[in-house]
């Protein structure tokens, strides 16, 4: 999400059944929107809930119809009702999908993709490379977010951007 022209990235290691990954959803959407073309988002997946691979499998599935955020934004919103204190429920996300407006049987095919497997292998051990032990994990143009919490997620920001883009 955002420019590929960005100078700051703001790489977020997620989780799709994570509560605290919805809850930080909208604040995020605002720092983008509150600097139009100067960050890009990108999202990695520290899958650490059980199951959530299976959610990150259906939204990589989603991405191939263009649909990845459509599908985050709908799976973020109905997360109370399949991954409700830490009791995934997979079979109750399908009811939701639709209104992502994504075709069920492609995704129900597309998510058994090997290839997903291997991105989330991948993401995980750059997860741990970088000690990311819990979701969501921030990193600013490569700076870890030392002290999670809103306030200091925006301080980084701003202040890298404020570094690369001076006035």
């Amino acid at each position: 999400m955002g420019s590929d022209e960005a100078k700051v990235y703001l790489i977020e290691f997620m989780d799709p059944a994570c509560e605290t990954c919805a809850a930080f959803s909208p604040f995020v959407k605002h720092l983008m929107n509150t600097h139009p073309g100067r960050i890009k988002l990108v999202l990695r997946y520290a899958p650490f809930h059980e199951g959530a691979d299976y959610f990150v499998k259906i939204l990589e599935a989603a991405g191939r119809q263009g649909k990845y955020w459509e599908t985050l934004d709908v799976m973020y919103r109905s997360q109370p009702h399949w991954a409700s204190h830490h009791n995934p429920q997979p079979e109750k996300i399908w009811q939701f999908l639709p209104y992502a407006g994504v075709d069920l049987d492609q995704i129900r095919k597309d998510m058994n993709d090997p290839e997903f497997v291997r991105l989330i292998e991948q993401d995980l051990a750059d997860a741990a490379a970088l000690d990311v032990r819990k979701t969501p994990g921030f990193f600013v143009n490569g700076k870890p977010l030392q002290t999670f919490g809103y306030e200091q997620l925006q301080e980084l920001v701003q202040a890298e951007i404020r570094a690369t883009y001076p006035e």
